[in-house]
């Protein structure tokens, strides 16, 4: 098996961060994700990656500082599992979950969970994958997202009262958005240029902090979208999409 390799506060500049496979350019997503990483590592954040230019990576926290609207005790969250192209097929996504389970059970945490879905969302890790060891649905919302556990001592994490209920006041097109994912910069950017050329009421919510992720109306990894007032997606929006949305 290939050389894994954990993001330090000592290397981390060095480090490519997987997600975005770019020239020589300086992304900036990348790079604004670098930032909100260095200061999630000193909390116990764990980014674990192949050592190459590779989209082989996993990426998780303690529960209680991840930013998601999630409750439990002494839990790890897995933001996100991804292997991808020719990466894909030599046993690195297996590789990666192993080690999360063994460091969990080394920290004598009570278990692991993640965000699923009914129906699987891209953006989201395989919840399939998971389920093979032995991660179960524990909560759900009305809109099809699931909570999948994997609990050493049958104790249970859940979804805040507040992330179930799914409903603002605002009926425009409301986002949600924080520097974890490094893709969601330019999204955004493409998004408000879209809405601004075509007169479209757009809200933007930065969540730049624990209290604000926590207490995130409805379910989120990084991204949730609201349309009229009701939740939509936790998918990152092409332009297309919002097209559908706002006509349909």
């Amino acid at each position: 098996m290939d050389n894994f390799i954990n993001l330090t506060a000592e290397n981390i500049d060095e480090q490519h961060l997987c997600c975005i496979i770019r020239s020589k350019i300086a992304h900036p997503g990348v790079e604004t994700k670098r930032k909100w990483l260095k200061q999630r590592i000193q909390e116990g954040h764990v980014f674990r990656k192949l050592d190459t230019k590779a989209t082989a990576f996993i990426e998780y926290a303690p529960l209680e500082t991840a930013w998601v609207p999630i409750e439990g005790d002494n839990y790890l969250y897995i933001y996100c599992l991804w292997v991808d192209g020719e990466f894909k097929g030599h046993g690195y996504g297996k590789a990666l979950m192993d080690y999360c389970i063994k460091d969990a059970r080394k920290k004598k945490k009570s278990g692991i969970c993640l965000l699923g879905a009914k129906k699987q969302k891209h953006w989201l890790t395989n919840q399939e994958f998971a389920k093979r060891y032995g991660f179960e649905v524990v909560d759900s919302t009305n809109s099809g997202y699931e909570l999948l556990a994997l609990s050493f001592d049958e104790s249970k994490p859940k979804f805040t009262a507040k992330a179930k209920k799914e409903i603002i006041k605002d009926k425009a097109l409301t986002i949600y958005y924080d520097d974890q994912c490094p893709f969601i910069k330019q999204k955004i950017e493409n998004l408000q240029d879209y809405c601004q050329k075509n007169r479209i009421p757009l809200s933007l919510n930065y969540i730049n902090s624990l209290k604000k992720a926590k207490n995130v109306p409805c379910v989120f990894n990084n991204y949730a979208v609201f349309y009229e007032g009701k939740f939509q997606t936790v998918n990152l929006l092409e332009i297309t999409q919002v097209e559908r949305m706002i006509t349909s």
